[in-house]
């Protein structure tokens, strides 16, 4: 069985079009999508009706939890007062992209899983239990170990840090999707996960940049220059105070 998993498509609808052609391309008997679909992104309403016509089943993220409930950006940017500036610009774009979907997709997003099981495969958005705090590619294997083994598969597949990658361990593989879009690897060519009978590896697509930057900029949504900048970057660029 081949399984591509999609994520943190973050309302980009050029980059998600570009995946979806190649798809076409690597013909997966199953897409799964990963969460994090719409904040940050110049027409998030599009983005998550594109999703539901094509009926791919995925799970919930945590840019996708703070639309519905605030207060979980409140109580995560409660560990860092340094990064207020930051978390004050999140949530303005939050509220942009919350206005932009209405109530009718907020609950669709509400009714999301937060674990989709499709043997050998196991996919959370961040870690199990935690849509926020997510181990990066430098993790130890004991730390790998200790939060995907308990998933009960022999893949573990998560996607939140946006940089792809795949570590084997002894009866575990885990693997990151990267991003479709805002990548922070250096690289703003969308990025998603194709597991073929169990083996993943990773897809890189180019898209237009000038396009979608194009649309942030004529969107009305908060800070678009900012996420221009990481868009174009492939890279998180602190905003300056």
């Amino acid at each position: 069985m081949r399984i591509a998993i999609v994520s943190d498509i973050h309302g980009n609808l050029t980059a998600l079009e570009a995946v979806i052609a190649d798809l076409r391309q690597t013909a997966p008997d199953l897409i799964l999508h990963g969460g994090d679909l719409v904040q940050n992104g110049a027409i998030p309403a599009e983005v998550i009706d594109r999703i539901r016509d094509l009926g791919w089943p995925g799970i919930l993220g945590n840019t996708d939890e703070m639309l519905f409930r605030p207060e979980a950006l409140t109580e995560f940017a409660s560990h860092s007062p340094q990064l207020e500036h930051l978390f004050a610009m999140i949530a303005e774009i939050a509220e942009f992209t919350r206005q932009a979907l209405g109530e009718e997709r907020l609950e669709w997003l509400r009714s999301l899983p937060l674990t989709q099981i499709v043997a050998p495969v196991a996919l959370v958005h961040a870690s199990p239990g935690d849509l926020w705090r997510a181990p990066m590619p430098d993790a130890s294997d004991a730390d790998l170990e200790r939060v995907y083994r308990p998933l009960g598969q022999p893949v573990a597949v998560y996607a939140h840090i946006h940089r792809p990658y795949i570590r084997r361990l002894p009866g575990l593989t885990v693997a990151n999707t990267g991003s479709v879009s805002l990548s922070h690897d250096g690289d703003p060519r969308a990025s998603y996960l194709l597991i073929d009978e169990g083996v993943p590896s990773i897809r890189r697509v180019a898209y237009d940049l000038d396009r979608e930057a194009a649309l942030l900029d004529a969107s009305g949504i908060p800070h678009a220059g900012w996420l221009i900048e990481n868009l174009k970057s492939g890279s998180f660029q602190m905003p300056r105070p």
